[in-house]
């Protein structure tokens, strides 16, 4: 290894567990490159089966994210093309405000981020050409690219990073970072020079380079941004953002000068134009319009829509698994759900399988009420699977004070044809268990106006590639008790928040999932939440485009991406 990259003290530690199969490749890869080694060093050295690695690369070359499945070999990439996506196109002004993931979905084109978490869960540097983490996690420095400017022509430099971090932590702003990334306070972001940020943490945190792929976390251009970035669409990456009318369409045109390059030694995008076209909530009619060439691919693929179109000759389907998931979410500061009993019974009487395959043909994985998801997430730790008990649930609202049963009423949005399935199928199922439900349909944009205030509600929530970085931002409150931005049921539990804490510091895969199980437990039997499944995510696109990158997050990655008229 070159003297350059400093090694982190746990990274022998974690190759002896690779070397002695505690540990996956894909787990190593994750925890190498968190600590700061370069992903070359780290594929080297996981090559070597853990052995300690010399003349590796110190730092692995700019790239779009690794594709989660291999693509079959196709001739070197053509330039020009326009892609037409159908999206809903919604009012944005903070992208720190993105509550989500279409809202980023345009400006992701425009706006970047400091890093790249790609389809394997292994993050990159993006904006960064590197981090250094501190052996006891608690400081970080920040090594900015050299060679960026905005799209404006400004450079791209330390103050930006610093003015964006700044609008994450203001309170005044409503960020949903400020709970995820709570061990961060404003006087704990220091500028060394120019191109360096070092950051200073309350408490350890292995997570910060995953934290900094949140999609609210666009950085923003210090001297142009004031507040609204369609009103100032001043950004770093490959496109320029030429048109944006709400409930209509966005229009995205390359530009130039973009910082990272093309196989063919120029400057990327490959395509010159996105637009994305507003068709509603109902993706019938996207059906329609890419069955007859209007579009090319669907944003969020709803479990109909894949039906319809999975044998369609003229698309390629693309899947991947996922911590995505609809969120059955109780309200504790609300009667009946103050009481853990009652929140309890309502679990107990999910017919999870029924569920799963109603809702989303079987494509997914079970849940266990906790939001940490199996075969996904890295820390997860395995606990028996609660079974539908009426008969249990039933003998809790008796307990609770309600021996007649209890009439809710549950909130959903219908532009998620999987949530309406969810709650019909819940509405069946908890008959048995005591509880009378009735549904409370309303378009998914209402839904998201009040989707912290419903007492009783299903929640889409999108894949993240921590379990630890989910439940720092929903499931705690601030140093004041109260609940952070995200945090729906106002559910605050101190012994939760200190394993958490305890969580997000531990390097160690076997104690961390020792701690996530504790974490797991304590949601299933006093939290705030049911979770049925975790559901497979499925990538739509015109066959002609190639360089389709499937992201669990559902991100439209297209820097990279190309169209082949011939194909």
């Amino acid at each position: 290894m070159e003297d350059q990259e400093r090694m982190h003290p746990y990274i022998p530690e974690l190759a002896d567990k690779l070397r002695k199969g505690e540990v996956s490749r894909r787990e190593f890869l994750r925890l190498a490159t968190l600590t700061g080694m370069s992903y070359g060093a780290a594929q080297f050295m996981a090559a070597c089966g853990g052995a300690a690695p010399s003349g590796a690369p110190a730092e692995e070359a700019p790239a779009e994210e690794a594709p989660a499945e291999e693509a079959p070999a196709v001739a070197g990439p053509k330039r020009g093309g326009t892609i037409r996506g159908s999206m809903q196109v919604i009012r944005i002004d903070h992208p720190a405000r993105y509550s989500w993931v279409y809202d980023a979905n345009v400006t992701r084109h425009v706006c970047e981020y400091l890093t790249l978490t790609d389809g394997n869960n292994i993050t990159h540097p993006y904006l960064l050409e590197k981090w250094e983490a501190s052996d006891d996690l608690l400081t970080w420095d920040l090594h900015l690219r050299k060679n960026v400017t905005w799209n404006n022509g400004d450079p791209f430099t330390a103050d930006d990073v610093i003015f964006t971090m700044n609008e994450w932590l203001n309170p005044e702003v409503g960020s949903s970072i400020l709970g995820l990334m709570s061990y961060l306070q404003p006087t704990g972001i220091e500028k060394v020079d120019d191109h360096l940020v070092r950051l200073n943490l309350d408490v350890a945190e292995i997570a910060v380079p995953e934290h900094l792929f949140h999609y609210p976390a666009q950085v923003l251009n210090h001297r142009t941004f004031e507040g609204d970035i369609v009103a100032q669409p001043v950004g770093t990456g490959p496109f320029t953002l030429e048109e944006y009318s709400v409930g209509e369409r966005a229009v995205l045109k390359r530009r130039d000068d973009y910082w990272q390059m093309g196989e063919d030694g120029k400057p990327l995008p490959y395509l010159d134009e996105i637009i994305y076209i507003d068709q509603g909530e109902d993706q019938t009619a996207a059906v329609t319009a890419i069955k007859a060439g209007q579009i090319d691919h669907i944003f969020d693929v709803a479990p109909p829509t894949w039906e319809a179109l999975k044998d369609f000759e003229d698309v390629e389907v693309h899947s991947i698994g996922t911590a995505r998931t609809r969120v059955l979410r109780m309200r504790v500061d609300k009667e009946p759900w103050t009481d853990p009993r009652v929140r309890k019974a309502l679990r107990l009487c999910q017919k999870r399988q029924r569920i799963l395959d109603l809702a989303f043909f079987g494509e997914g994985l079970i849940g266990q009420d906790h939001h940490v998801a199996p075969g996904v997430h890295p820390e997860y730790a395995e606990v028996p699977t609660p079974e539908y008990d009426p008969e249990q649930a039933k003998a809790l609202l008796d307990e609770a004070g309600y021996p007649d049963g209890l009439d809710v009423e549950l909130a959903i949005g219908t532009g998620w044809p999987d949530v309406v399935s969810y709650g019909e199928t819940l509405k069946e199922d908890a008959a048995a268990g005591g509880f009378n439900i009735t549904l409370n349909t309303m378009p998914n944009s209402q839904y998201w106006d009040l989707w912290t205030e419903v007492d009783l509600g299903i929640t889409p929530w999108t894949h993240r590639p921590l379990g630890t970085m989910v439940l720092n931002l929903a499931y705690i409150c601030d140093a004041e008790g109260e609940p952070v931005p995200w945090n729906e049921t106002r559910w605050c539990d101190d012994e939760f928040t200190e394993l958490l804490v305890q969580a997000n510091g531990t390097l160690d895969v076997d104690e961390r999932r020792e701690i996530m199980k504790k974490l797991e437990e304590i949601q299933m039997e006093r939290g705030s939440i049911g979770i049925a499944y975790f559901f497979t995510t499925w990538i739509i696109m015109n066959k002609k485009f190639k360089n389709v990158h499937p992201h669990p997050t559902v991100y439209d990655l297209w820097n990279d991406l190309w169209y082949d008229p011939e194909a």
